[in-house]
């Protein structure tokens, strides 16, 4: 029996149709500014789905698109501005940023308070710490998306296949906090289909194409997919979805599942930000 496809999609809208009905009654909306560098079509689809997204839970938007030749110290001040702008509680600088600007810099420029992204140096370390002020939105994604299976995560074998400070490392401490016994592969790991095949949740979030197949796959697993990869002309993941799908007993699809969910949870940090915020004056 092929596994039930984890529709992102659905449970994103209701998460953002709960979000509109509390904005709606709100005298202060929370404020997200999204600063855009450079002509990068996949990141210009992102920060246009963000910004579609924030509107229809009618919260404030304020969207900058900057040249690719835009200078180091040039961003900072912008960064430094909307710091200090009352009316923005989330700050998104979309990454990849070019060359000539240090990514880690320009993140950790932003207030911790505002860093929706959660991906400040502070912000990651709350996380290590387990004092979460605000997660990364994939990582919260991919929590919701498990614990929308029914399936318990306390005790479970999850292995997490990619290491970034963006998705893997926060997912894996996520899931540790959450009680499963986690395994975290890598591009150097020896044999990743050795620890896959005993994963009761499976996490696939290394930016390769299908790399995750059948064969590395245990009978009635969770499997995730995080990956967005180009092929073709088409969006695939990081999982062999129509193959894994029968051995799996959950799965997520390439586009519409990580993907409307982390949408949903970064307006949800939005709105975090905001009660921060007011707690801080």
């Amino acid at each position: 029996m092929p596994a039930k496809i984890i529709d992102g999609r659905k449970i994103a809208d209701k998460i953002l149709n709960n979000l509109k009905s509390k904005i709606k009654n709100m005298k202060e909306k929370p404020g997200l500014a999204l600063v855009l560098i450079g002509d990068n079509p996949a990141s210009e689809i992102y920060v246009s789905s963000k910004e579609r997204a924030f509107k229809e839970v009618e919260g404030y938007c304020e969207r900058y698109k900057l040249d690719s030749n835009i200078g180091e110290l040039d961003l900072l001040k912008l960064v430094n501005d909307l710091n200090q702008n009352p009316k923005i509680h989330g700050i998104l600088v979309q990454l990849p940023l070019p060359k000539q600007i240090d990514e880690n810099l320009v993140t950790n420029s932003i207030l911790p308070h505002k860093d929706v992204d959660g991906f400040t140096s502070v912000n990651l370390g709350h996380l290590m710490s387990g004092n979460t002020i605000l997660a990364p939105a994939t990582a919260r994604a991919v929590l919701h998306l498990i614990e929308s299976t029914g399936t318990g995560i306390e005790g479970k074998n999850a292995v997490v296949v990619g290491r970034s400070n963006i998705v893997g490392k926060p997912v894996a401490l996520m899931l540790l906090e959450k009680n499963a016994t986690v395994t975290v592969c890598h591009s150097k790991t020896k044999n990743i289909a050795e620890h896959t095949k005993k994963a009761d949740i499976l996490v696939a979030a290394a930016g390769k194409p299908k790399l995750i197949t059948r064969d590395m796959v245990k009978q009635g697993a969770v499997v995730i997919d995080v990956g967005i990869n180009r092929v073709n002309g088409k969006i695939v993941g990081d999982v062999d979805f129509e193959n894994v799908r029968e051995i799996a007993g959950f799965i997520t699809p390439v586009p519409g599942g990580a993907g409307p969910m982390t949408i949903a949870m970064l307006m949800e940090n939005t709105l975090k930000a905001m009660e921060l915020a007011n707690k801080i004056k």
